[in-house]
């Protein structure tokens, strides 16, 4: 049995896989942040009710936000201040008696999606998160590629190009992570209502945009469209550097069912002629293929 775990800054969701990867437990809890030892009792709650109900002992896998620093093992830059600093993965590993694997939550994604029958098949596949930020994970014949510091597949602080700032007058954003340029500043959620308010769009939040767009509204139509050739300009980047077979896309829009007509066109005008752009695809298991991936964590490493 394998339980993954999907960590985020309100809420903690719980799930038990069998050997054909169908879930057959899940529970939900609020996400202690102001006390790590009150986090790693809830853990251990949690595990020990699974453990009982499901009469056996699961591998754990944990996804969250931010990244574990691979030498020193501590957590870094998470949503939940309390595990700042800490090597959680250790702690919970000796109170749980098992070994623990812990993942950013969006190479839980990815390795999600790159088990699912619509790419099962493919050998390299990138998942490409477009929600409250831009982020994302290589998968490699179903293993988890992590890169010498853990940050394979951190496409959104990479730079857009000087050709599509200077195509669209776009504005230089500043990251939070405190460079600027970063795609994550304009392919994100916040980052289309931040083009939509700097060229003066009305509308105040991305569905009201959307909305806008499929009436045929001109403005509306033009900001889509730039956003559209921005995000197939990061994919494209994507390809020439990977060459994946495929893309599937996470986070709030990729709800957007119009991308995935739009983008393969939109980045063949950023590959070398005669490059036919990779498949992308829409989620399988949208919001849980994070717990989903992290109970895949454990095999990945095998």
């Amino acid at each position: 049995m394998r339980y993954g775990f999907d960590i985020g800054g309100t809420k903690i969701e719980m799930a038990a896989y069998d050997r054909q990867l169908k879930q057959v437990f899940c529970q939900r809890v609020s996400t202690p942040t102001g006390n790590y030892r009150e986090f790693l009792s809830c853990i251990h709650q949690l595990v020990d009710r699974a453990d009982r109900e499901l009469q056996t002992q699961g591998s754990i896998g944990i996804g969250l936000p931010g990244v574990t620093d691979p030498r020193s093992r501590k957590q870094l830059a998470v949503n939940v201040p309390c595990l700042t600093g800490h090597c959680l993965a250790d702690d919970l590993a000796h109170e749980l008696a098992r070994p623990v694997e812990i993942e950013n939550d969006c190479r839980c994604f990815a390795l999600s999606e790159a088990s699912t029958p619509q790419t099962e098949h493919l050998a390299l596949v990138f998942g490409a998160i477009i929600g409250t930020g831009a982020g994302g994970g290589l998968v490699m014949n179903k293993q988890l590629h992590k890169g010498r510091n853990g940050l394979a597949g951190e496409w959104g602080h990479t730079p857009i190009s000087a050709q599509l700032a200077q195509r669209y007058d776009l504005p230089l954003f500043t990251c939070n992570c405190g460079l600027t340029g970063c795609f994550e500043r304009y392919v994100s959620g916040s980052g289309l209502l931040a083009l939509s308010r700097h060229f003066g769009h009305p509308a105040d939040t991305v569905p009201a945009l959307i909305a806008s767009y499929r009436q045929g509204e001109p403005m509306a139509q033009h900001l889509m469209l730039m956003y559209v050739d921005i995000l197939a300009s990061a994919l494209a980047g994507l390809q020439l550097l990977l060459d994946v077979d495929a893309f599937v896309l996470g986070g709030g829009l990729s709800n957007v069912g119009e991308l995935y007509a739009l983008l393969p066109p939109a980045m063949g005008h950023w590959l070398l002629p005669g490059t036919e752009p990779a498949a992308i695809y829409p989620p399988v298991h949208g919001d849980s293929s994070g717990v989903r991936g992290a109970a895949l964590l454990r095999q990945s490493w095998q």
